[in-house]
């Protein structure tokens, strides 16, 4: 749940050479079209054999990761104060942690790699708890069919699977048995939107939204218990 990569269009001849963000930009971009271009479906997780696709704030993202793992923590300050990452990060401010953006460019800012994986985990973890959240009212709802709420099911996993696939080793490193659990949820949601063996008819969407509440339940605890460290280290 939603949320390219812009073409590099022509141009006048230019006497000055590219900038090294520039460079730099281009050079991930690259890379990230030759990585989606060799994820096979065993590689990723689902919807089924789902790959979640990129839109402008998970492009974004990589592109500041890549650059802190290039450790080239300029061009990722630079690509993260002009990018939609932290324009969405402004838009979900009343959801999240208060001063995850002003801490992510602080972190950026000090060139402190652990810290920056650490706000952007919390930060991915609450994008994917809120749809978790926003599945399970719409479901709630009365007068839809099994049909109609399996689609809905099926739209609101790939959007909560394409913002904590990012996050989800973040989270392993720190704490296995939160990304376990998720992972856990998210696949038994899974097989609720999923065709009966043999039936035209959806499973049973109705099943689909004690899943939903673990996976926001879980990363709700996530998010604080990350929090409260981020500020005890502060």
């Amino acid at each position: 749940m939603t949320h390219g990569i812009g073409r590099v269009e022509a141009t006048r001849p230019c006497l000055r050479p590219p900038s090294v963000l520039t460079v730099l930009t281009a050079l991930a971009t690259t890379i990230l079209m030759a990585l989606a271009t060799t994820i096979t479906p065993a590689a990723a997780h689902h919807v089924g054999a789902y790959v979640p696709k990129d839109n402008a704030v998970t492009t974004n993202f990589k592109q500041v990761k890549f650059s802190v793992q290039a450790r080239k923590f300029d061009v990722a300050l630079r690509l993260f104060e002009t990018g939609a990452l932290r324009a969405e990060m402004r838009a979900h401010a009343a959801t999240l942690p208060a001063g995850l953006e002003d801490g992510t460019r602080a972190a950026l800012a000090a060139s402190d790699g652990p810290e920056v994986e650490r706000r952007l985990m919390i930060f991915f973890s609450a994008l994917a708890r809120d749809l978790a959240l926003e599945a399970d009212r719409r479901l709630a709802e009365a007068g839809s069919t099994a049909t109609s709420r399996a689609a809905t099911g099926r739209k609101f996993l790939e959007a909560i699977w394409r913002y904590y696939n990012l996050v989800d080793f973040a989270v392993a490193m720190r704490d296995n048995k939160t990304s376990v659990a998720v992972r856990l949820a998210f696949d038994e949601a899974e097989t609720y939107v999923k065709p009966s063996t043999g039936a035209a008819a959806p499973a049973d969407p109705a099943r689909l939204r004690p899943p939903l509440q673990r996976i926001a339940q879980v990363l709700s605890t996530l998010i604080e218990a990350s929090s409260t460290q981020a500020r005890r280290d502060s």
